[in-house]
């Protein structure tokens, strides 16, 4: 007997050893949807601690001092 009804049917993800795994098991890096939208004046003024949330949400590294991490934050979202 067929099911009908036409919606989809949630599908199951296998790990290579054949055990069930759950994304949220996964651990693994899922890129934002937006590209940040912040100005050169707003990195700039921008505090360490949401620095530190920008790159992080972009999975980029978050090492050194507040200048330095403008820097890299301004070098890798800010289109010359």
């Amino acid at each position: 007997m067929s099911r009908s009804g036409g919606g989809m049917e949630p599908v199951a993800n296998f790990g290579p050893n054949g055990q069930q795994h759950s994304r949220e098991r996964c651990g693994h890096f899922q890129m934002p949807l937006h590209y940040p939208r912040f100005t050169r004046a707003d990195y700039e003024s921008m505090p360490e601690w949401k620095l530190e949330c920008v790159l992080k949400e972009y999975g980029l590294p978050v090492t050194g001092n507040v200048e330095q991490k403008r820097k890299f934050a301004m070098g890798a979202f800010l289109w010359p």
